[in-house]
């Protein structure tokens, strides 16, 4: 790959050439600033300062509170221009190292544009001028450093994010890459939750020994490969093979809590000590970026739960409680602890091209604490990533018509139902959300009962199958009403829970092929929509025109009126579709939702419009589900 370090003079060109493959250059001019990276678009470019020297626990100043450095780069055609936070980093190779003290400053830039790109270092120091603009003064001689460096195109194929650009919101329900103009839909784990309790990260514990577990990761051990990332002398092994396993098998998502202290796992958090909230933990997160890092090599999607239910400080009305939860950033305020939590995030992991800030699991907040919060992560992101929320089946009627339209910076749900609800719901919020004007991209990511979730596989590890006799289903019955029944409803994606009663739960999970069988449906559900061109951005639900008047579980159509229809069959059979607002004649060809492959063949090759039409008998297994592809030829 091409490697590129160089050594700045505050104001000074660029200086030096950029080598062939596998090559690195160190430039010995004077100066403080050192950018890196593979300098082409959609990668991320380093910018390292030499500034204060600092301890990650010292109190006065404080190197993450009574520092503020942002840099700005800037495009030469004058657009774009992106002000970037930055944070203290310790050594600069903290991840390593596992230093707590050093000099280096860091900001990252993930450059869209060919071309050559300046740079401008502000730093200011002063007492809490991380947090507050106000604060402090310039600090020299690191205020005002200057210099340039050229961007060529990227290189990457196939999975690799930095192949296809950011994942940008657009104004509809569905998320877009700046680079190549596809659209995304996700699938893949939302358990565990604890993801980062993990044995490798530096000065990682758990509060609670029998709840709350440290991971090894160890059933991924074999996935990991030659070449692949690593930390310390070879940590990191483990989940660096999970996220591996997810990519192979097709799944393009996971979700995370960086901060559960008094919440269910009690065992992650980024300060270096759990109650030291403004003291950030260097070699630690370094070790995180490096996993985030490898996820969006493998085409795997961020979700940033940002924080948890039993820490968000939940209200009665617009009552606090008695007494505050200690562990809840300000109490659920905009206050200090929380700006600098979404600040540091924001900075050290912001520049990656996939991910959206979830603002809380089951969130409590009030209306007025949820619009701060996504008011600042959309003033501190220089990237505008997705700003969801997830909060309880019960509430959301509550709560999210209150977030509608433009009454927050929020332009997605991350939704929590019964698993056999999702359709409905889903259906729900997208429908509203485009009626409010501000079309919401709206994700199942959490499936009820909580103590179900989603199964494993029969079989695995000699489960059962038992499930709550009062609730009982399958795997099957998940692809059908819980992955399907987003996707048509015009929905963007699933992440599956694991109920704390069933093997490898959502807490202790570290076995991710436990649902093998599961992320192979959600990747046939995903190919489906990408191999074959179906454009379902601009397709809305019609499940009237299949028959389904009442919009709720049965069958499922999707379409873009007069060209193309989606149609769902949970049991299969036949089926008649209204096509009476259509002309013309429409190619049909079936789907196979369980085991995937190449379009088929049914009893019925064509259809014309004008009138209700049957689109026959599917190819085989005629009980099973079967997904219709009605394209105007």
């Amino acid at each position: 790959m091409h490697y590129y370090s160089g050594i700045f003079r505050r104001g000074a060109a660029a200086i030096g050439v950029i080598l062939g493959l596998g090559s690195f250059v160190t430039f010995a001019a004077d100066g403080d600033v050192t950018i890196s990276g593979e300098l082409k678009t959609w990668h991320p470019v380093t910018l390292s300062m030499e500034g204060p020297q600092a301890n990650e626990r010292d109190q006065l100043p404080n190197p993450f509170m009574d520092y503020a450095m942002f840099v700005v780069f800037a495009h030469e055609s004058g657009t774009p221009v992106y002000t970037v936070p930055g944070y203290f980093a310790a050594d600069g190779d903290a991840g390593n190292t596992s230093a707590r003290s050093g000099n280096i400053w860091r900001a990252h830039l993930s450059p869209d544009t060919v071309g050559e790109w300046s740079y401008e270092v502000q730093f200011r120091k002063g007492n809490g001028a991380a947090v507050d603009p106000s604060a402090g003064s310039a600090l020299e001689p690191y205020h005002g450093v200057s210099g340039s460096f050229s961007i060529g195109r990227t290189d990457k194929r196939g999975r690799d994010f930095r192949g296809k650009g950011r994942l940008e919101y657009v104004g509809g329900h569905y998320l877009r890459f700046a680079g190549t103009g596809e659209y995304f839909l996700k699938a893949g784990p939302d358990a565990p939750e604890t993801v980062f309790a993990y044995t490798d990260f530096d000065d990682t514990t758990t509060n609670k020994p029998g709840k709350g577990p440290l991971k090894s990761w160890a059933p991924h051990a074999d996935d990991w490969n030659s070449g692949d990332p690593t930390w310390g002398n070879g940590r990191g092994k483990n989940l660096i093979g999970a996220l591996n396993y997810l990519a192979e098998v097709g799944v393009n998502s996971f979700s995370f809590l960086p901060y559960n202290a008094g919440g269910d796992g009690d065992n992650v958090w980024p300060f270096v000590e759990r109650e030291m909230k403004f003291h950030y933990d260097c070699s630690k997160l370094d070790q995180w970026g490096v996993v985030l890092a490898h996820a969006q090599a493998k085409g795997i999607y961020l979700h940033f739960k940002l924080q948890e239910n039993e820490m968000d400080d939940e209200r009665m009305g617009s009552q606090r409680r008695e007494q505050v939860v200690p562990e809840a950033l300000d109490g659920g305020l905009l206050g200090p602890e929380r700006k600098l939590y979404l600040r540091e995030l924001i900075a050290r992991f912001g520049h990656h091209l996939a991910l959206n800030w979830n603002l809380g699991e089951e969130n409590t907040q009030s209306y007025e604490e949820i619009r701060d919060m996504a008011a600042y992560i959309l003033n501190m992101d220089p990237y505008d990533h997705n700003i969801v929320i997830h909060t309880f089946p019960s509430q959301q009627d509550e709560v999210y018509s209150m977030l509608l339209g433009s009454q927050t910076a929020l332009t997605g749900a991350s939704l929590q139902n019964h698993w056999d609800q999702v359709h409905r719901r889903t259906l729900q919020w997208v429908e509203a959300s485009r009626s409010a004007g501000r079309p919401w991209v709206v994700a199942n990511d959490e499936q009820g009962k909580a103590s179900q979730g989603v199964p494993p596989d029969p079989g695995y590890n000699g489960w059962d199958g038992k499930m709550d006799e009062e609730d009982t289903y399958t795997i099957h019955d998940v692809r059908k009403k819980t992955l399907w029944g987003n996707l048509m409803a015009g929905g963007a994606g699933v992440e599956y829970y694991f109920g704390y009663q069933l093997p490898e739960n959502d807490l202790v999970a570290e076995d991710w092929r436990s649902r093998h069988q599961s992320w192979e449906f959600c990747a046939h559900a995903i190919a489906f929509f990408q191999d074959n061109d179906v454009p379902f951005w601009r397709m809305r639900n019609a499940d009237g025109l299949i028959g389904n008047v009442k919009r709720e579980n049965g069958r499922f159509c999707l379409a873009e009126a007069g060209e193309a229809y989606v149609v769902y069959l949970p049991e299969g059979g036949d089926a008649s579709l209204d096509l009476s607002g259509a002309s013309g004649s429409f190619d049909v060809r079936w789907f196979d939702p369980r085991n995937g492959g190449s379009l088929q063949r049914g009893e019925t090759r064509r259809v014309r419009g004008g009138g209700s039409v049957s689109l026959g008998a599917p190819p085989s297994d005629g009980s099973e589900d079967w997904v219709v592809w009605v394209k105007k030829q």
